[in-house]
């Protein structure tokens, strides 16, 4: 691989970047501005939540679907043709003063947001030196931890201060810069094995049992992540006793682990297996979240796990996609897509099992300990995994 061929692909993967910076920014910066969308809709809080759920069905139902609209087309006019769909609705969403059409729109700009970043490692995967996969799709999430670091409280801020849709043109105009490096960064000679259409059916390449069980992987051990980050707020206003102000800092600190745990992901997957760096993260993120259950109204202890779940959650993200691609064999990139929609169910079921211990008149607290079991259930998936390898193994030699 030649200098020119370096620098290339190393612009095409910042293309990646800016594009999951984007996708971040749409997914998480509604929830800083919610107050003011209900306010703006004349509509309670709980039903503008609606459009935080909706978007996540649009993930769960446009993984999949996406991957097989554009399954004919090459990965370049696929990456285009995704990130044009969500510049589009997340741009319509701004101009939204009706709940149905919000809701119409919101779903329809989450529809892009698994295929985007599934096709993303698939094509990131392939662009790396050999042995740096990892790396490279690391270099794509990362857009997504700077949008948590800095996209998300700027958005919130314009959002809170001005109109809440320019939050939303805030998203679009990332949709265009990531169109526009797409456009002049992403080579299309370099992908020609990735252009065609698999010769076999995709759908032979999900009958794996193996991917199958990645996906319940993810779905249920990074609900523990989204048991705790759903009720954040509560929990640094109720059980920390700290100024509502101080949610903001603690996601901010939260974020920059992200940053941090993501490119450590990818040096785990250089020392272990993916699969074996999966089940650290989550037997990790299982002991802390339990501590943050119990130690969680110390504020300073607080910062420190909030920033060490951030670091344990990422270091997650570029292991299980490598993981997801290896076993979705003939079907790399609807695999990698639907392993997206099973990290949103993560978000819906981390959220609704994260909760129920405050139906039943227990502390926010009890959210992180209702994490930190969904997390060690993911951690015994892996190892069921794991173990499953090595019998087959054996029974071949």
């Amino acid at each position: 691989m030649d200098k020119n061929s370096n620098s290339t692909n190393r612009k095409a993967l910042l293309s990646l970047a800016i594009g999951g910076f984007g996708i971040g920014l749409t997914e998480f910066v509604i929830m800083g501005i919610l107050p003011n969308i209900a306010d703006s809709m004349d509509i309670s809080i709980p039903k503008a939540g609606h459009f935080i759920a909706i978007y996540a069905l649009g993930v769960v139902i446009g993984g999949p679907v996406m991957a097989r609209i554009t399954n004919n087309l090459n990965p370049k006019k696929t990456l285009l043709f995704l990130m044009l769909w969500f510049t589009i609705f997340n741009t319509l969403s701004a101009f939204s003063e009706d709940y149905w059409i919000m809701m119409l729109f919101r779903f329809l700009s989450g529809m892009p947001h698994g295929a985007f970043f599934g096709i993303g490692a698939v094509v990131s995967g392939y662009l790396a030196k050999p042995g740096k996969a990892a790396q490279a799709m690391a270099i794509m999430f990362s857009g997504l931890t700077v949008a948590n670091i800095l996209g998300v409280p700027l958005g919130t801020y314009i959002g809170q201060e001005w109109h809440w849709g320019y939050s939303f043109i805030l998203v679009g105009i990332s949709g265009v810069a990531t169109l526009t490096s797409l456009y002049f960064w992403m080579p299309k000679k370099n992908l020609e094995s990735l252009d065609a259409p698999n010769s076999e059916s995709p759908s032979s390449g999900i009958k794996s049992k193996k991917l199958w069980a990645l996906i319940a992987l993810t779905t249920v051990g990074t609900g523990g992540f989204f048991a705790w980050y759903s009720y954040i707020a509560p929990l640094v206003i109720s059980v920390t006793k700290l100024p509502e102000a101080y949610v903001g800092y603690v996601i901010v600190v939260a974020g920059i682990g992200m940053f941090f745990g993501n490119f450590l992901g990818a040096r785990m997957v250089e020392i272990f297996n993916p699969i074996k760096s999966v089940i650290i993260s989550m037997l990790c993120m299982t002991t802390v979240l339990i501590l943050n259950s119990i130690f969680a109204s110390n504020s300073i202890v607080l910062f420190v796990l909030s920033f060490i779940v951030g670091v344990i959650t990422f270091s997650i993200t570029a292991p299980i996609q490598i993981a997801i691609i290896k076993a979705a064999k003939g079907a790399e990139k609807l695999g990698s897509s639907m392993n997206q929609s099973a990290f949103n169910m993560g978000n819906a079921s981390g959220a609704y099992f994260g909760g129920l211990p405050m139906v039943f008149g227990l502390g926010v607290n009890y959210a992180s300990l209702v994490g930190g079991v969904l997390a060690c259930f993911g951690a015994i998936i892996g190892i069921a995994i794991l173990y499953s390898q090595k019998v087959q193994g054996n029974k071949k030699s």
